[in-house]
């Protein structure tokens, strides 16, 4: 069974004077995520990320099209489904006086917990989210980097099946930042844990994401893994050859070559993959009698693809 199945959702905001004004946040978004992924969404400022996120979590109604989260209707069932879900902002939120043990005790209550069962509860998110030593520090204290490991521990506290990160290390330090993947990862690892998030990030999706979908205005542009992206938009593994003579024609027309530049001294190749490519390549150039007198290779980055489609 899918997480998620998401079929020509249709969102459209109206503001304005009696709602004339009219913004089409989603524009028939198809998307299928399998149980136990960490799934990415990607896409620049006011592509509809955070619109998606708030439909697959039963914040917002979509205007047309169907989405059936874990098996429920997010519309006709939001109130089973909402708790065996939970969702952590990168702009999160919460009562400025309250202290960070009463933040979660608050939400645990919310979903049934009482007694020494919610106590134990607050001790363990309080314990995943590094805050122990902060148990008692009001919101409004709190750094930025606390704040965002609050919001986190607090989307635990009902151990959801699908989980929803919406820009999870959002203006977070470099070290903050390699913590909070390396924890996100281990709930997939540890607990099975079905993740979708949204980032601008293309180190953390790298890292994270078995899956990517980029969006732009309200429309999915692409999906696959890292790699099937660089191979849509034919960005791929470069290898760089320093030859002798530094003119061979043929180059770009061998296997797997799609395309070749010269700059620098060298005849840069861009090719579907490097590791297959490469060998092949130099046995070519070999048998031609051209001589390689050095050679570089380097991988593509997914923010290359981000600016290829964001265009």
């Amino acid at each position: 069974m899918l997480a998620i199945d998401a079929r020509d959702v249709v969102k459209t905001f109206h503001s304005g004077l009696l709602g004339r004004r009219r913004t089409a946040a989603l524009r028939g978004v198809s998307l299928a995520v399998p149980r136990g992924a960490i799934f990415g969404v990607l896409g620049p400022n006011g592509a509809g990320k955070t619109t998606l996120l708030s439909i697959f979590a039963t914040l917002l109604t979509p205007d047309g099209g169907t989405v059936t989260i874990l098996g429920h209707d997010v519309v006709r069932e939001a109130g089973l489904l909402r708790r065996r879900i939970n969702l952590a902002s990168g702009n999160a939120s919460f009562l400025w006086n309250l202290r960070v043990a009463e933040i979660l005790a608050f939400y645990g209550r919310l979903y049934g917990l009482h007694g020494a069962t919610l106590r134990r509860r607050v001790e363990q998110l309080l314990e995943v989210g590094e805050l122990g030593p902060h148990r008692r520090v009001p919101y409004n204290e709190l750094s930025t980097g606390l704040k965002q490991r609050l919001s986190l521990a607090k989307s635990l506290v009902n151990d959801p099946e699908l989980l929803f990160l919406d820009e999870p290390t959002l203006g977070l330090d470099p070290d903050i930042s390699v913590r909070m993947r390396s924890h996100i990862a281990s709930l997939r690892r540890e607990r099975g844990m079905t993740i979708v998030l949204t980032t601008h990030y293309m180190r953390e999706a790298e890292e994270l994401c078995d899956e990517i979908a980029f969006i732009k205005a309200g429309l999915i542009l692409a999906r696959g893994t890292s790699g099937d992206l660089k191979r849509q938009i034919r960005i791929g593994d470069v290898i760089a050859l320093r030859l002798d003579p530094p003119h061979v024609p043929w180059l770009s027309q061998a296997p797997g070559v799609l395309r070749c530049a010269v700059a620098d001294g060298r005849v840069h190749c861009t090719v579907d993959e490097a590791d297959k490519r490469l060998p092949e390549l130099l046995r070519a150039l070999h048998s031609e009698g051209v001589m390689v007198r050095d050679v570089q290779v380097r991988e593509p980055d997914l923010e290359q693809v981000f600016v290829e489609l964001a265009r």
